[in-house]
């Protein structure tokens, strides 16, 4: 199989260029090449790093667990609960099409191409869109279904995540997620919505798994960042029959649907997924010195934000779980902060680690010992860790404001409570 993809920018949308794949059996390729029209316009940027702008198809390596896609197009892929939707409604239509005795009941497994364009165009994380070869966006909506569900349909939502997970699910079900998926946050059941202010949303369910209240905790930490001066996502909490949804908006849309281009800082580091090296905020650091457009502003927000996930425990903070949005002229921004969660039964170790010489240690010390390298006066320094600190010291007061119980506020308690906030308060 040999197909030709149009890669698009924006709401406009303006063609950036094309993806060359082929496939044969279990084996594909992908190429990108820049448009000519993009090489000359005045305001053309890389898409990434690691995907200059040059003439001619650019290939890419296919790394053992990564994409076949160069990186900026892979940060556009399903995460894995879309990746789960799309393999169980692609099983229910193959099973219904063997028993009516069709020839779709034999097609071939999903390949990477399919899942690439099997998310919603309108809610595509970034701003990169991709063209059939009809000249068709890809996902594109299905007749009499909107692109993306609004408030009053979350309970059916909720029904329809929980059946997946439960393995109970039915072909009305995954016709209702189907993609509706994003890629901006791992393999918990998720969706994209309209919420009460007409704005792009991601939903973030509970799990049937979950043994605290962790959609709560979610919004409470991303309350804390903004209370610690940090950029961080909005977010609060919507009731569900009962069950709490944590309510994201999505940053990388403006006011009037206007989309931002969006790489993780994998992609801005250059970082295959599934890369077992360990990789350092001083890395993102020389990346925002590079290619920043306010950069030692940023740096500052970086420290304040590794600060915040110490204080928190939050130790899920690998390069995906950072990113950064074009501003102009191949120049980028932090994105602001997401995914930040406090984990109370975690070892308190950072996925990123602060420098090569800290390792993955998650204390105070370390992220003092990196000031001069993030070019941070000790007397500022000491006053970000004061904001950050008095902030995280008010998580109980916050969480009730959310609505948390008692209950609920004691099963994260270790995650705010431990020497390292004692530590910073010093």
């Amino acid at each position: 199989m040999r197909r030709t993809i149009g890669v698009f920018i924006g709401q406009g949308p303006r063609r950036v260029g094309s993806i060359h794949f082929d496939a044969a059996g279990a084996r594909e390729s992908a190429a990108f090449q820049y448009d000519a029209a993009w090489l000359e316009a005045p305001d053309r940027f890389a898409l990434a790093p690691t995907l200059p702008l040059v003439a001619g198809a650019q290939f890419h390596r296919k790394p053992k667990d990564g994409s076949v896609f160069h990186a900026p197009i892979a940060d556009t892929e399903p995460d894995g609960w879309g990746r789960r939707v799309i393999l169980r409604d692609s099983a229910k239509q193959r099973q219904a099409a063997r028993r009516s005795g069709t020839r779709d009941g034999a097609r071939a497994p999903l390949g990477s191409l399919d899942f690439l364009l099997a998310v919603d165009d309108f809610s595509r994380a970034g701003a990169l869109r991709f063209q059939d070869e009809q000249a068709v966006f890809q996902r594109a909506p299905e007749d009499g279904r909107r692109t993306a569900p609004p408030l009053i349909e979350l309970g059916l939502l909720l029904s329809a995540t929980r059946a997946v997970e439960n393995n109970t699910e039915t072909a009305a079900d995954l016709a209702f997620l189907r993609g509706r998926g994003t890629s901006l946050g791992g393999a918990r059941p998720k969706c994209s919505v309209i919420d009460e202010k007409g704005q792009l949303s991601i939903g973030k369910f509970p799990s049937v798994t979950d043994e605290r209240a962790v959609t709560r905790g979610e919004v409470l930490a991303l309350r804390l960042a903004a209370a610690a001066k940090i950029r961080a996502a909005e977010a609060h909490v919507v009731d569900s029959d009962g069950s709490p949804v944590a309510l994201i908006r999505r940053f990388d849309r403006a006011p009037g649907g206007k989309r931002l281009m969006y790489v993780s800082a994998a992609t801005m580091l250059g970082v295959a997924p599934g890369d077992t090296t360990e990789h350092t905020y001083t890395e993102i650091v020389d990346a925002l010195r590079v290619h920043g457009a306010a950069a030692q502003e940023d740096i500052e927000e970086l420290w304040r934000r590794v600060a915040f996930s110490i204080l928190i425990t939050n130790v899920d903070d690998h390069l995906l779980n950072h990113g950064f949005l074009h501003v102009e002229s191949g120049k980028w921004r932090l994105s602001p902060a997401f995914d930040l969660n406090p984990f109370p039964e975690r070892v308190r170790e950072l996925k990123t680690w602060i420098s090569e010489d800290t390792g993955p240690e998650a204390s105070v010390a370390a992220l003092l010992s990196v000031i001069k390298y993030f070019r941070i006066s000790s007397a500022r320094a000491k006053q970000i860790l004061r904001e950050v600190e008095h902030a995280v010291s008010g998580w109980r007061k916050t969480g009730r404001a959310l609505g948390m119980s008692s209950a609920e506020l004691d099963q994260f308690e270790e995650a705010f409570e431990h020497s390292e906030r004692s530590a910073a308060a010093r």
